[in-house]
């Protein structure tokens, strides 16, 4: 028997309000962890730094897990994204979030580099280790 090891495709399953809430909740947040994370990795330094990548990993990977799609892992890369270039345009007074530094250049480029790695992982197969067709 062949056993299929892709990940499955946001659109792989039918469409439920309970899922797309769950969804915009991931990416709710992924903002929260990116905001935090740019908090820390500037605040900490080396030490913030690992703590806030590690954070954005773990929520990364939780998603796709919890959710078992690609999408779960790219709705909280999605709100991290968004919240990290809010905080790194800065305001009209010279106020930003980011430093100038090697610190946040590596949360942005790893925190991208994560989301990516779980974007495209593979799901491990499901206990039974069956293909999930009847009859065969």
């Amino acid at each position: 028997m062949s056993q299929d090891h892709t990940p499955r495709l946001w659109f792989a399953g039918p469409v439920k309000p309970g899922r797309i809430a769950a969804y915009l909740g991931l990416a709710v947040l992924g903002a929260v962890v990116g905001a935090a994370g740019s908090l820390v990795q500037g605040a900490w330094f080396p030490g913030g730094l690992l703590l806030s990548l590690a954070g954005s990993a773990g929520l990364f990977y939780g998603a796709l897990r919890a959710t078992g799609t690609q999408l779960g892992a790219i709705a909280p890369a999605a709100g991290w994204l968004v919240a990290i270039v809010l905080l790194s345009i800065g305001r009209p007074e010279g106020d930003g979030m980011f430093s100038a530094g090697i610190g946040p250049l590596v949360y942005m480029l790893g925190g991208l580099a994560a989301a990516v790695m779980c974007a495209t992982m593979s799901q491990p197969v499901q206990p039974g280790g069956t293909t999930g067709r009847l009859g065969r």
